[in-house]
């Protein structure tokens, strides 16, 4: 067959993509003396699988008519100022910058299977009915406002990596409709990838690579709108797509580029193991949660997600992590199942301990007349909580934010007539990070309980 004039090589294709998505985005650090008003605003949103326990109470509500249990992922019964139970003991020492909220969820999740429903938990998407490839998630949209501030416009991290698939889902980050952000998951890659992007080649090299990468770009997009006006209306919207795809790299080519202007950063790796085994989740996980300080600390990125197992882990070592944390003999999955009473607090306590440790780290370092956490905003939670494949009333918790207007101290209700979306949550975190949105997914407005 004679090929056509505007017939694309699939070798360019795959070449003109691999460099431009394979580099950072480059950027140089903060210099001193910033207004509050310039200084960096971030967010984490960290997730873990197979929901938490909650035994004294249905539909993960504590009861009013029987005493806290100890054991119960919620550190108290009532709203109102947080007391700690054995659960969350670790986040004591942040009293004054977390916030506990019951009865929140995603409705596009409700008619999911109880894992599934991580798919949408940072989208908010109706997957069930009218978004069926997903959405946007809540890093994407902030950094789509404020990414091109720093080398990275966003970190995306998980246990496990990639993007698997419908239903089980090995990302919290969409940028869009069918288009989910693969999560990086190898310490040693990551910190590459942050650090180290040139992997030896001289900027100067580097420079000419993007140069012939943006060239390469210009041609595929010049090809495709040629032939773009024979096709018929369905071929036509797979090419926008197209196109919209090559644009995108195009942006990250150009942007990579301006960041080679920029030194990269000096990283002090002391006590970093970037060669940890997931046979160690404890080193694993604050490994992860390092990488995300360090990103956060040298302002290379200021929008991050970190996906702690997959709701299917069955083919990964996340599938032994309480067996090589406490000795449990089964799998971690099997926890949310049978809720052991010997494992199910515990679980969720070691668990704590893993998220309160990277609250420490920002906690402890200074900035400006405050600390990291107080401009870092932390959403730690799962998508279905109390029974093993329930979808409704998540455990929520949100840590920081002090300097970005956010009041804490308590356990917030939501439930009954008090109902309302996790993506009002959403709205108004965006809203503390700059990003001036109304709405986001199915949020019907902001919570001004949280805010000052």
């Amino acid at each position: 067959m004679t090929e056509k004039s505007w017939n694309l090589n699939r070798r360019d294709l795959i070449r003109g993509s691999g460099l431009a998505l394979s580099l950072p985005f480059l950027e140089g650090m903060l210099c001193g003396g910033e207004s509050e008003q310039q200084m960096p605003k971030r967010m984490l949103v960290s997730y873990f699988a197979y929901g938490a326990y909650m035994p004294n109470g249905s539909n993960g509500i504590p009861s009013a008519k029987a005493d806290h249990h100890e054991w119960s992922w919620w550190p108290c019964r009532d709203p109102g100022p947080l007391t700690f139970n054995r659960s969350a003991a670790p986040f004591q020492q942040f009293r004054d910058s977390v916030t506990y909220l019951r009865g929140l969820d995603h409705r596009g999740g409700w008619s999911m299977g109880g894992h599934s429903s991580g798919d949408v938990f940072a989208t908010g998407a109706d997957m069930t009915e009218h978004e069926k490839t997903n959405n946007i998630s809540i890093d994407q949209v902030a950094a789509n406002a404020h990414g091109h501030k720093t080398r990275y416009a966003s970190l995306v991290l998980g246990t496990e990596g990639g993007t698997g698939s419908y239903g089980s889902s090995k990302t919290l980050s969409h940028r869009g409709p069918g288009r989910p952000i693969p999560s990086m998951h190898k310490p040693q890659e990551i910190f590459n990838r942050l650090f180290n992007p040139y992997s030896g080649k001289g900027v100067e090299q580097i420079r000419a690579g993007l140069k012939r990468e943006a060239s390469i770009l210009d041609l595929m997009l010049e090809n495709s709108r040629s032939y773009q006006r024979r096709l018929g209306i369905t071929d036509q919207q797979k090419v926008d797509e197209y196109l919209e795809s090559i644009r995108a790299i195009e942006k990250r080519v150009e942007r990579t580029s301006q960041w080679t202007q920029t030194p990269l950063p000096d990283v002090d790796t002391k006590g970093l193991n970037l060669e940890v085994s997931h046979k160690d989740p404890q080193e694993y996980i604050r490994c992860m949660y390092d990488l995300v300080y360090l990103a956060f600390q040298t302002d290379s990125t200021r929008f991050a997600t970190l996906m702690l197992e997959s709701e299917q882990s069955s083919d990964s070592e996340m599938w032994n992590y309480a067996t090589y944390a406490l000795g449990y003999k089964g799998a971690t999955h099997d926890i949310a199942h049978k809720r052991p009473s010997d494992y199910s607090g515990q679980w969720d306590r070691w668990r704590a301990e893993q998220h309160a440790y990277f609250l420490k780290r920002l906690r402890d370092t200074p900035e400006a007349d405050g600390n990291m956490l107080d401009r870092t905003l932390i959403l730690w939670g799962s998508a279905h909580p109390h029974a093993s494949h329930s979808t409704k009333n998540y455990p929520i918790q949100l840590a920081g934010g002090n300097r970005l207007g956010f009041r804490h101290g308590n356990l917030h209700s939501f439930e009954g007539e008090k109902k309302v979306p996790l993506a009002n949550l959403f709205v108004s975190m965006l809203n503390a990070l700059d990003v001036p949105v109304e709405r986001f997914a199915d949020s019907t407005g902001t919570m001004s309980e949280l805010r000052g």
